[in-house]
């Protein structure tokens, strides 16, 4: 019983997971038959708001771990 679940549920999973990436795959590709001629810069703009945004919330995320360690009395000290 055990082993036909888990075949049941991996092959489900496969054909799931399959047909969302070839549908993933083939709207990009027709997307960018569309658009041939994007502009450089654009790309490199929406590029450096990404990392702009990524190192922001990292930074966020690291000053709200230290102050929720810092309130509930974590010690911080390396060894």
């Amino acid at each position: 019983m055990d082993s036909i679940v888990l075949i049941v549920f991996v092959t489900f999973k496969v054909l799931v997971f399959g047909t969302g990436m070839f549908y993933a795959i083939k709207w990009h590709y027709d997307r960018g038959q569309k658009e041939k001629k994007m502009d450089k810069r654009a790309v490199l703009r929406a590029g450096g708001q990404v990392a702009a945004v990524f190192m922001l919330a990292l930074l966020g995320m690291g000053l709200f771990t230290f102050f929720i360690t810092r309130m509930t009395g974590l010690s911080l000290t390396l060894p």
